[in-house]
């Protein structure tokens, strides 16, 4: 396996992760009607935690 391959693997999953996060954040603050954004934040971050956890996982492998 070349190693580009390897980590642009990586960097889509990184991006779809985060991507999800930020839409399932967008989508429940829409539905709950919050006035500041805040599960949009806290979905954004964790899901930036989330995906450099499994980026830094796959790296010592």
């Amino acid at each position: 396996m070349n190693p580009y391959q390897k980590y642009m693997g990586a960097a889509f999953q990184m991006l779809v992760t985060i991507l999800l996060g930020v839409w399932l954040g967008r989508y429940l603050d829409a539905y709950f009607q919050f006035s500041k954004p805040w599960m949009t934040i806290v979905f954004s971050l964790g899901s930036i935690v989330f995906s450099m956890f499994g980026l830094i996982r796959s790296l010592l492998k």
